[in-house]
């Protein structure tokens, strides 16, 4: 009963965030938009009804689908879930909105390789969409290079590893499995 009370507050909160919002300015429906997503946001977290609120998180993004903070709620509830169908579903609208969100084809990725059996194949798709945003990114290339030295794809898997390895001070754990990786295949 408590719980319920409590949840009709916060549905009551969320209803009347959203009517201020559009009383506000007619004229910045984007911005109204915006501000009325993130108060969806602010709201969802709030909440003690996981189902409920995923629905104000989903509707967050149909107000503002360029609001990331919505997509990671989304992203890690599923994730908590191993819902990692529904993960890769939450980043792929996220990348249709912002196609240059490099962690949104790192989590699309990740997920891929969370199926059982792995989706190698798909995850590799992303791994590379992700490292072709950001060069510089060593969370990519050592994905990458992992999935190309368990396809026998020996010459580029130690590429992609040796730009993981890099700069080990940057991101030591990267380095570390790439090293590791890379002694197993015998190249260090």
């Amino acid at each position: 009963m408590r719980d319920r009370t409590a949840l009709k507050a916060l549905t009551l909160v969320a209803a009347l965030m959203l009517a201020l919002g559009s009383v506000a300015f007619p004229a910045r429906a984007q911005d109204a938009n915006a501000a009325k997503a993130r108060g969806l946001v602010d709201a969802a977290i709030k909440m003690t009804d996981s189902d409920a609120a995923v629905k104000l998180l989903w509707q967050a993004t149909e107000l503002d689908p360029t609001l990331g903070e919505a997509y990671v709620y989304l992203g890690l509830y599923y994730n908590s879930r191993s819902d990692f169908t529904n993960v890769v579903k939450v980043y792929q609208k996220l990348i249709k909105h912002q196609p240059n969100q490099v962690g949104a084809y790192l989590n699309i990725g990740e997920a891929y390789m969370s199926f059982s059996p792995p989706r190698a194949d798909d995850a590799l798709v992303y791994y590379r969409k992700g490292y072709a945003l950001d060069p510089r990114n060593t969370f990519a290339a050592l994905r990458i290079g992992e999935l190309l030295a368990q396809t026998g794809r020996r010459d580029e898997a130690l590429k992609y590893l040796k730009i993981a390895l890099g700069d080990g001070a940057k991101n030591p754990t990267v380095a570390s499995e790439a090293e590791k990786t890379l002694k197993q295949m015998g190249a260090l």
